[in-house]
């Protein structure tokens, strides 16, 4: 019985774990976006802050998660911030790199970083509590464990975007197609999405179209005014 009950705990760990992989990958593109243009030593206190944040958040939200999108026009609220921090993340890209800027910046990265987290981790707690199961131990245990997963994606994609540039738009495409996303799938809309089911993909695709779009004509903006 005991052998038993260690095995489906390990194995509702391991469920956890491999969730919180699949899952983390917006939060590690969102944290890297935003501690790119810090110092090497602010980046890490981001990166780590950051990650630790996102996990925090998901067990907070665990309880109340599945209440809380049922509300009507949340998840339209927390897309729209998902398009607007797409938007700065990739606005601000080519901004100057002075001392006094750069320092200046790291408490708007950790601000970024934990409204995208906020609103990213409301759906995926719900996949996370499900394997669970109801144990809070193997909820905090699976999710903590989790941590070092976020902060090496987020540390890799920051030495990524540094060398390929494209993937910074990647990057704030992708914030966009989980804004788009989060907004089309508020449940004020369920009855329209369940007549047309392609709207999901469309209300996506415009999400990312609109944060590249936007932040790239913030882009030219920026370059052609005046310092």
């Amino acid at each position: 019985m005991e052998m038993l009950q260690s095995a489906v705990f390990w194995i509702g760990l391991l469920k956890i774990i491999w969730i919180n992989i699949i899952l983390s990958g917006d939060n590690a593109v969102v944290i890297a976006l935003a501690a790119r243009s810090l110092p090497p030593h602010q980046q890490n206190k981001a990166v780590i802050f950051g990650s630790g944040a996102a996990v925090v958040l998901r067990i907070a939200l665990t309880v109340v998660a599945a209440k809380l999108l049922a509300l009507p026009y949340l998840q339209v609220i927390g897309g729209l911030l998902l398009l607007w921090i797409g938007v700065q993340l990739l606005g601000d890209e080519d901004e100057g790199e002075g001392e006094a800027k750069e320092y200046g910046s790291l408490a708007a990265a950790i601000r970024t970083i934990l409204i995208a987290d906020l609103v990213m981790s409301l759906d995926n707690v719900i996949a996370v509590a499900a394997a669970a199961k109801g144990s809070m131990t193997l909820l905090i245990l699976g999710l903590a464990i989790s941590i070092p997963l976020v902060i090496f994606g987020s540390t890799l994609m920051i030495k990524l975007m540094e060398r390929f540039p494209i993937i910074v738009v990647l990057g704030a495409a992708l914030i966009g197609w989980v804004g788009g996303e989060t907004i089309i799938s508020d449940t004020a809309l369920h009855g329209m999405l369940a007549a047309d089911p392609w709207l999901h993909y469309a209300g996506a695709a415009f999400g990312a179209a609109f944060v590249v779009v936007v932040g790239k004509v913030l882009q030219a903006r920026a370059r052609t005014s005046p310092a």
